[in-house]
């Protein structure tokens, strides 16, 4: 195939990748809003159709509630927290009732920087030029070509949520995935009855408000997602519980190729084994905030900036990767 015809290929590629682009971030507030109108749809029919049948309503009732709370107030978070830029200045904590306090024995440590402690070790991070924006961006961060900038711990960018999942939202956005998997389970497990009832199948008329074509269509829409949900929640675990975020996750795999290649190995700097990748990831536990913190939709600062990373002890960088063959967002795409 001539050279030119390759070429001419590629850009059409290009073009076709940029218009997609266009369009993910054009569609966001589309997605956003048909995401509220769904879920409250379906909170709707659940608490007027299905909670009141369940049993032990002083039980049930409260668990619910707090099930319906923590999934709207995280999806709120996660549409409205900014992921972090490199060019944003760095964070302080809120002091409102809607965040959390630490554990007294922590006290305020910094963000960023190098310091220790019994279980950890955090170093700063290195730093490298974006070749796109031309910002200085410290490791772990990748250019976002809908968002047109450098986020801080780059994982994804959502249409779902209109905007990129980083360091200061990644937190909410898996707990979003949680509760959401939670919700569509008890829809499913305990709306089965109603959907016959919806159906005609029995002589006794629909006695609810909601009209029984919507509870049957958000009991499909649960079966669904709950299927959908679950295999992303459990996927995204696996990733912080191994200390990677997806694109990390893709750029690990070439990097145990070509590390294997020498007959060496990789090994990821940033995991700590997935109990403490986990500790981190939530910031709970001995250094970070209370465990009723995953219970209660309260917002936390993470455990540092994006500026500084743990590490393995001994470890300044991964094992099996040389200077030069790191990936850049260029080699990503």
């Amino acid at each position: 195939m001539p050279h030119w015809v390759t070429r001419e290929v590629f850009r059409c590629f290009k073009c076709l990748e940029r218009a997609g682009d266009r369009l993910t971030g054009a569609a966001g507030p589309v997605f956003v809003t048909l995401a509220v109108v769904l879920l409250s749809v379906g909170a709707f029919c659940f608490f007027e159709v299905i909670s009141p049948s369940l049993p032990w309503p002083w039980l049930t009732t409260p668990a619910c509630l707090l099930v319906a709370l923590n999934l709207f107030a995280h999806y709120y978070y996660v549409c409205t927290i900014s992921p972090g830029f490199v060019c944003d200045p760095p964070r302080t904590p809120g002091t409102g009732l809607l965040w959390a306090r630490k554990r007294r024995d922590t006290g305020r440590r910094p963000l960023t920087g190098v310091r220790w402690s019994e279980d950890v070790h955090v170093t700063r991070a290195a730093m490298s030029k974006c070749r796109k924006c031309g910002e200085m961006r410290p490791e772990r961060s990748h250019h976002c070509r809908i968002c047109g900038r450098c986020v801080l711990k780059y994982d994804h960018h959502c249409p779902g949520i209109n905007q990129c999942v980083g360091i200061y939202n990644e937190r909410h956005f898996v707990l979003f995935m949680l509760y959401l998997v939670v919700a569509c389970f008890c829809y499913a497990v305990f709306g089965w009855k109603r959907v016959l009832l919806a159906l005609g199948w029995f002589d006794t008329p629909w006695p609810y408000f909601a009209p029984p074509m919507a509870f049957l269509l958000s009991f499909i829409l649960a079966v669904v997602l709950f299927m959908a949900v679950s295999a992303m929640a459990g996927w995204h675990l696996y990733m912080v519980a191994s200390g990677e975020t997806s694109v990390e996750t893709q750029d690990h795999e070439q990097y145990r190729k070509i590390a294997k290649q020498r007959n060496e190995s990789f090994i990821n700097c940033y995991d700590l084994g997935w109990k403490k990748n986990l500790e981190l990831f939530f910031n709970v536990g001995p250094n970070g905030y209370p465990l009723y913190t995953l219970l209660v939709p309260l917002r936390i600062e993470p455990y540092t900036d994006g500026r500084a990373w743990a590490r393995r002890p001994g470890f300044e960088q991964h094992l099996g990767v040389r200077p030069g063959e790191e990936l850049t967002d260029e080699d990503d795409e």
